[in-house]
């Protein structure tokens, strides 16, 4: 590659190269109209959640004492998870041009449908699409149950290098846990020290719908199947969301903690994007135009399609690596970067650009 020379300033490091690719590129997006509102598909959308949970309390009320009320469960999980992604995207400030709108939107759909804190995901989420993939500054590989950096994985205690070991195909075993963790880690947020008022509404919210909820399956079944309907539906709707999130980064290129990219190229690298039509789209919620939603995090979710020929073309023009897989495919991937992370210590993903950025 040429070496760019500024007149006055000498020699530009790499980064400060590439500063203005996004910019040209977010110029192009913007004059095709990609980044308008899309009212009619998103009130679509919230209409047809709302009258698919209402079709299912009308079932869960007419089927009454039945093992078939676990296929209410089942469905219950998988129009949860679409709430889950209508509030991200509200929470992107996708949907609505008033910021306000976006907010409460998101507030409502996942505090009082999903039963999940929308400020605790949303300092999370920030904290992610800010430093994808690096190391210290990503939440989403940071320590926790799984170890998805060396660093992590040689930290572990005993008790828990046995998982470790085995992390990888225990992956998609341990997303059955998933729901109950978002249901917690939520809770956890809102009763911390130093709550804000709004947190502790949106506490009172969650609550009263996680509670409710529950009172609701053990007054109108016996126990039995009302622990059985509770489990089924949180562990379907853990793996719902943890396989939508899954493909999205892990396996990718890891940042080291004191290296700065440019906009474009941290979040092309570092994402990965997934094939296939409607019914990908529909499972994962959009997400799997990662790239395009980490270029332009307001764009609404129809959209992503439509502007990912633009950004390819652009990315294999000016030299920048642009990953999509198949579905099936990138869960192998994750499986393997697990286990190498688990079972070798070691990270054979690191990012192609360090040696470059650091000379």
């Amino acid at each position: 590659m040429s070496q760019v020379v500024a007149d006055d300033v000498g020699p530009l490091r790499p980064q400060q190269q590439f500063a203005s690719l996004y910019t040209d590129l977010s110029h192009t997006v913007r004059d095709l109209g990609l980044l308008r509102r899309r009212y009619a598909y998103y009130w679509t959308r919230i209409g047809l959640v709302l009258a698919s949970l209402g079709g299912i309390v009308t079932g869960f009320v007419l089927l009454g004492n039945s093992w078939f009320q676990l296929f209410m469960a089942a469905a219950l999980a998988l129009v949860l998870t679409q709430v889950a992604f209508l509030s991200h995207d509200s929470a992107h400030r996708q949907i609505f041009d008033s910021a306000a709108w976006n907010d409460w939107t998101a507030r409502v759909l996942a505090g009082g449908i999903a039963g999940m804190s929308i400020t605790w995901w949303r300092s999370k989420h920030s904290k992610h699409h800010n430093a994808p993939n690096q190391v210290g500054k990503d939440p989403d590989i940071g320590p926790g149950v799984l170890a998805f950096t060396p660093d992590n994985a040689v930290r572990r205690s005993s008790a828990a290098q046995w998982l470790t070991d085995r992390q990888g195909w225990l992956f998609f075993p341990l997303l059955t846990l998933e729901g109950i963790s978002l249901h917690v880690s939520s809770l956890q947020h809102q009763f911390r020290r130093g709550a804000t008022r709004m947190e502790r509404i949106e506490a009172a919210v969650v609550i009263s719908r996680l509670g409710g909820y529950v009172a609701a399956l053990f007054l109108l079944l016996p126990p039995g199947k009302a622990a059985a309907f509770l489990g089924l539906q949180l562990a379907l709707f853990g793996v719902f969301l943890g396989a939508s999130f899954a493909p999205n980064h892990k396996g990718m290129p890891l940042v080291p903690a004191t290296m700065k990219l440019d906009f474009l190229r941290r979040q092309v690298l570092m994402s990965r994007n997934i094939r296939g039509g409607l019914l990908v789209d529909f499972a994962l919620g959009g997400l799997n135009y990662q790239i395009e939603h980490h270029l332009f995090p307001s764009m609404p979710r129809p959209n992503l399609r439509r502007v990912q020929p633009i950004v390819r073309e652009y990315c294999a023009k000016h030299g920048v690596k642009y990953t999509e897989v198949g579905l099936f495919e990138s869960y192998r991937i994750v499986t393997d970067y697990l286990n190498n992370v688990g079972l070798r210590a070691r990270d054979p993903f690191q990012c192609p650009l360090t040696a470059q950025y650091r000379a």
